[in-house]
């Protein structure tokens, strides 16, 4: 499977590399008159509403950078095209991350994306079941099948944590890969036992009666760093100057928008298709400016012990 995954993240690498050519036109390469343009690759949930606000705010003009944000599906798509070039900044799960760089790839931690609350019972995303599901604790998950938005990733490794906390065991856990907007249905038609979804389809399955079981990102570490920006080890080397300014904008954008919550709301409508009464209901995530280390490790030490990871993390080589 390992094999299998990295062969997936490598193959557009290659393609992408071989199809630049050698020209150094990167999109970006800034003067004393024309900012540095940089795509950056983000995922259309409110996760990011903090880049959005901090274009919106002119954080990275200020800084003599023009951002393009392109969505993607997620990290699986992401991260290649970083790698490859075709984005200069990428935005992904921590998990995700690790087996990247576990797999070889030239990639770095740059920025902090997006945090848990860290509040059990309300966090921005949940462990759930149907409201007459004989499921009362995460433990009672052996032997069933719990769907997650994609296999491999930080859900699972979180779901698993919130099994071993409750006193199951994690490894008979099933898990299904679902797209977030179709689990609410799934569970209600009982196509799966339980669900673990983020804002706004934890609004979604509350609608309809479902429950919360477990706050997984909570149960696996406290004020767990969930997701990050990125970039390769090429661009750092080549612009660490960029590079830096990105990050220093990031992090303006951050603490920016976890002190203004109301306008991280308002953000979140012009790039998502959450309707106006649902985003006033989310529970946001926060959005501190420097990164968990000690949960991003403790992650680590959760995949390395699910069989994710083949050996130990260089953690710190991944970190900014």
């Amino acid at each position: 499977m390992r094999r299998h995954l990295a062969a997936l993240l490598l193959a557009p690498i290659l393609l992408a590399t071989a199809a630049c050519g050698s020209d150094g036109d990167d999109g970006g390469g800034g003067s004393p008159d024309q900012p540095d343009k940089v795509t950056v690759g983000v995922i259309p949930i409110l996760d990011v509403a903090p880049i959005y606000l901090g274009v919106e705010k002119g954080f990275f003009a200020e800084r003599d950078i023009e951002v393009s944000l392109e969505t993607a599906e997620g990290g699986a798509a992401i991260v290649p095209a970083v790698v490859s070039g075709q984005y200069q900044f990428g935005f992904s799960n921590v998990v995700s991350m690790l087996l990247a760089h576990s797999q070889g790839l030239p990639i770095k931690i740059v920025s902090n994306g997006v945090n848990s609350t860290g509040v059990d019972g309300e966090d921005f995303a949940a462990l759930m079941v149907k409201a007459d599901s004989p499921i009362e604790t995460a433990a009672d998950l052996e032997g069933k099948t719990v769907a997650a938005n994609t296999l491999q990733n930080i859900v699972d490794t979180s779901v698993r944590a919130s099994v071993r906390e409750a006193g199951g065991d994690p490894s008979k856990v099933k898990f299904t890969a679902l797209p977030f907007p179709d689990q609410p249905a799934a569970l209600a038609n009982g196509q799966v036992d339980a669900v673990f979804v983020v804002e706004p389809f934890q609004q979604a399955v509350l609608a309809q009666g479902g429950r919360k079981i477990a706050s997984s990102y909570v149960d696996a570490a406290p004020d767990l760093t969930v997701a990050v920006y990125f970039a390769s080890q090429q661009l750092l080397a080549e612009d660490p100057d960029l590079a830096k300014r990105f990050t220093e904008a990031m992090a303006e954008s951050l603490s920016y928008a976890d002190s203004h919550p109301d306008e991280a709301r308002q953000i979140i409508g012009t790039y998502t298709e959450i309707a106006p009464e649902v985003i006033e209901q989310l529970t946001l995530p926060k959005w501190p400016a420097e990164v968990n280390r000690e949960s991003v490790q403790t992650l680590a030490d959760l995949a390395l012990e699910d069989g994710l990871l083949p050996e130990e993390a260089d953690v710190e080589a991944l970190l900014p």
